[in-house]
């Protein structure tokens, strides 16, 4: 559990600076803007909102949820992740591959703030038997995908009998193997109206994780 502290908002009273920001008085003392060396005006105190806090109850039911990372690269992703399936009410992280772990890179609990702690997760090496695996236990593979045959996530609706529901991702640059999406029971693609043709997986995940969670069902 990450310690509560309290937060200063401070607010710099040179009018051609006028920065604002936050920062912890038991991280930082200083007295003094750091742009541009006026001395701060104190604006605000509150309490660290990091803690854990109790689970919020979902009047839909909870799904049983679990999250695949198939060979994503960067921690801070990772780490993003790991926040984000525990506020869908996610069970397990499974992360394959060269997918980092918090054992192995601070990186991962930095960005993760306590959520690695409160998240069951698993290394594996090989996602597609991992996927194999709990298809054959009952789970729906849903890999989040941009291929010619991917549904929009906000079109399709979950059906109502699918309660136990494996999300999937891939790396970052070479996307989710082939081999993953061959077994999926269904693949789902974020629509883009850009330029680019995908999102951060952290942020694709967060979205789709989400979505399947709470968003609507098949009667």
């Amino acid at each position: 559990m990450l310690p509560r502290s309290d937060w200063v908002f401070a607010e710099c009273p040179n009018p051609n600076c006028r920065l604002r920001f936050p920062f912890d008085l038991a991280q930082f003392s200083g007295k003094y803007c750091p742009k541009c060396g006026a001395e701060l005006k104190i604006t605000s105190k509150r309490l660290s909102q990091n803690a854990d806090m109790p689970a919020s109850p979902n009047p839909r039911g909870h799904r049983q949820m679990i999250g695949l990372l198939d060979n994503v690269r960067s921690a801070l992703n990772v780490g993003a992740i790991f926040r984000s399936a525990d506020g869908a009410g996610m069970a397990k992280l499974y992360l394959c591959g060269i997918t980092p772990t918090p054992a192995e890179q601070e990186a991962v609990a930095r960005t993760a703030l306590g959520a690695e702690k409160r998240l069951a997760w698993e290394h594996a090496n090989n996602a597609v038997e991992i996927a194999q695996s709990l298809l054959a236990a009952g789970h729906k593979l849903v890999v989040l995908e941009p291929t010619e045959d991917a549904l929009d996530i906000f079109s399709w609706q979950i059906p109502a009998d699918w309660q136990a529901v494996v999300l999937a991702v891939g790396n970052e640059i070479a996307g989710t193997d082939p081999g993953l999406v061959r077994v999926a029971s269904l693949t789902l693609k974020l629509p883009m109206t850009g330029l680019k043709g995908s999102l951060n997986v952290a942020s694709a995940f967060s979205i789709a994780a989400y979505q399947l969670q709470f968003g609507r069902s098949c009667q």
